[in-house]
């Protein structure tokens, strides 16, 4: 029989690391991981990780969002940084000619 509480455990290590890594897929590993204790507290009949777990997810998906919007932001901000300096470079070689 699959352990429910291994995996679990691989996934709260595995999400705490991506998202001290600043990477925004840790917070689906830890929706994954908050569903699946879901699982295992209806198996277990242990109901009082269910709300706290709900409301995990809830705040794993209002950080995703956040996250990505602000790589979003970020990555526009770097592509026009970059065409400002080919513009100023640009313009620079036009002035010395």
């Amino acid at each position: 029989m699959v352990r429910l509480d291994y995996i679990s455990c691989a996934l709260t290590i595995s999400s705490t690391i991506l998202v001290g890594r600043k990477r925004w897929e840790g917070w689906l590993v830890a929706g994954v991981n908050s569903a699946l204790i879901c699982i295992i507290a209806v198996n277990t009949s242990q109901f009082g990780f269910i709300p706290a777990n709900l409301f995990c997810l809830a705040l794993y998906a209002y950080n995703v969002r956040g996250w990505r919007k602000a790589l979003s932001v970020q990555k526009e901000h770097d592509e026009l940084g970059a065409e400002t300096q080919s513009l100023t470079v640009l313009s620079a070689h036009q002035i010395r000619i």
